[in-house]
């Protein structure tokens, strides 16, 4: 590869070296190739490795590259639509949830999730956790917290770990008559144990969705799943039936 000059321009250098990254990648690399380290990047473009890295991360964000465990930042490919959810409105764990139950645990939930579920602090809740794959690859984590108060009858259950607790405390939430649903979108970074089940490296971009359950007047339970937001591009069905997208850009 030649050597590339940037010129001064009046907006952020890192924001003209994306476009000229983004060029370059439509031009010179195909979908899965890996890119020149660091150094040689730096070096082509005439620029500080700080500035690139700022580059890349914005390309990250935008969904036109991908850091890979163990292999390096790739081109990556276009991003695929992934339905969050649909105008039935269920409750996690139905016939037509695409989601894999892993494991569920008892475990003090985040202060925010307490705060939605009104629980104290410290109080143990069921804690549920989940994945989903689209196309082969791993595109979601998620975390659904039930109260105990939620699932009376599972003490009763004879399923003490694993994915046979996990369906159970479903089943017994799916008892419950489900009144409504409100969900939130915000751009956030993988936590570490997020990052592994997603196959990415901590920090990185992801869209997290929080949706609160509410049954007999109360938030029955609140799922908080995490996207990969550099693949996923997602969806959401309106009362009236018309897909809503958003992007991470």
């Amino acid at each position: 590869m030649g050597t590339t000059r940037l010129e001064s321009v009046p907006e952020p250098k890192y924001w003209h070296l994306k476009t000229v990254l983004s060029d370059a990648l439509d031009s010179e690399f195909s979908v899965g190739q890996i890119l020149p380290n660091e150094r040689e990047l730096a070096a082509r473009f005439g620029v500080a490795r700080a500035t690139l890295r700022q580059a890349l991360e914005q390309l990250e964000l935008e969904g036109r590259l991908q850091r890979r465990r163990g292999v390096g930042t790739t081109v990556a490919p276009p991003r695929m639509g992934v339905a969050v959810a649909d105008a039935g409105h269920a409750w996690p764990g139905t016939a037509a949830d695409a989601w894999q139950s892993l494991d569920s645990t008892e475990e003090a939930p985040p202060a925010a999730v307490a705060h939605l579920l009104e629980t104290a602090p410290d109080e143990p809740v069921h804690t549920v956790r989940r994945h989903r794959r689209t196309h082969g690859q791993p595109v979601a984590a998620e975390s659904l917290y039930v109260p105990a108060g939620s699932v009376p009858g599972l003490a009763a259950v004879d399923a003490p770990a694993g994915q046979a607790r996990a369906r159970a405390v479903l089943r017994e939430l799916q008892r419950l008559r489900l009144e409504g649903q409100d969900r939130s979108v915000e751009l956030g970074s993988a936590r570490a144990d997020d990052a592994k089940q997603l196959d990415r490296l901590p920090g990185a971009p992801v869209l997290v969705v929080t949706t609160r359950y509410v049954a007999d007047g109360r938030t029955a339970a609140v799922a908080v799943a995490t996207y990969r937001a550099d693949t996923c591009r997602l969806t959401f069905a309106d009362p009236a039936g018309a897909d809503v997208e958003l992007l991470a850009v």
